[in-house]
Parts: C-alpha cells; sequence; structure tokens
C-alpha cells in the first residue's frame, strides 16, 4: 500500500514539474481546444494553474496538463485529464510562442517517435 506521503509527494513533485516546465497540454482533437486559428493575440498567456491530479482512471495512463486557451478576447484555462498513451508516439504539448508584438498558439499532438 502506498503511503499517504508518498501520494503527497508524487502530486506536489507533478504540479512543480508543470509550473516549472513551461508547458501547457491537452489532446489533440477532443474537442476542448481553443486557439487553433494561429492567430497572434497581443495578451501573453498567464502562468500555468496548478491542477489537483488525482489517481490515473487504468493503469499506464498518463496526465496531460491543462493549458491557456483564447476564447472569447481573453484566455481560458483548459483543465488537464488522464489519456492512455499511444504505443510508438510522445506527445508535443501545446505552446504558446512569442511573435512580433504578440503570441500564437500552436496545438498540441501526437508525434510517432523514431
Amino acid at each position: 500500500m502506498i503511503s499517504k506521503r508518498i501520494i503527497q509527494s508524487l502530486l506536489l513533485a507533478t504540479a512543480a514539474g508543470s509550473l516549472l516546465s513551461g508547458c501547457i497540454v491537452v489532446p489533440a482533437g477532443h474537442g476542448r481546444y481553443y486557439g487553433g486559428g494561429g492567430e497572434v493575440v497581443a495578451v501573453a498567456p498567464p502562468a500555468p494553474q496548478v491542477e489537483v491530479v488525482g489517481v490515473a482512471p487504468y493503469p499506464g495512463y498518463i496526465w496531460l496538463g491543462g493549458y491557456w486557451g483564447w476564447s472569447g478576447g481573453r484566455h481560458a484555462w483548459v483543465g488537464g485529464r488522464w489519456e492512455a498513451p499511444r504505443p510508438g508516439y510522445g506527445w508535443a504539448p501545446h505552446q504558446w510562442h512569442r511573435e512580433g508584438h504578440g503570441w500564437r498558439f500552436a496545438p498540441g499532438r501526437w508525434e510517432r517517435r523514431g
């Protein structure tokens, strides 16, 4: 049995890693996607929100953290979720890239590994 302290440590490490990585992710084609037109917006995305990551629904599932999308003229948080891994693929997260005087959203996607 896993102790409560170990679970808390793992959750804290996951949250800290999400904040430090600057990555914002969600599965492609899931219907919760915002800002996909490649539109350049003047407002930088806020820092990623800390998410409480519960227990995976099935063994081997991976957590894809939330991200800031663009909807209705403002950034809108899209919460993370668990997803089954895709053999032979890795997740390339959603990202915001600085472009000129604004920011452009690049949607996340599954990429084939080597």
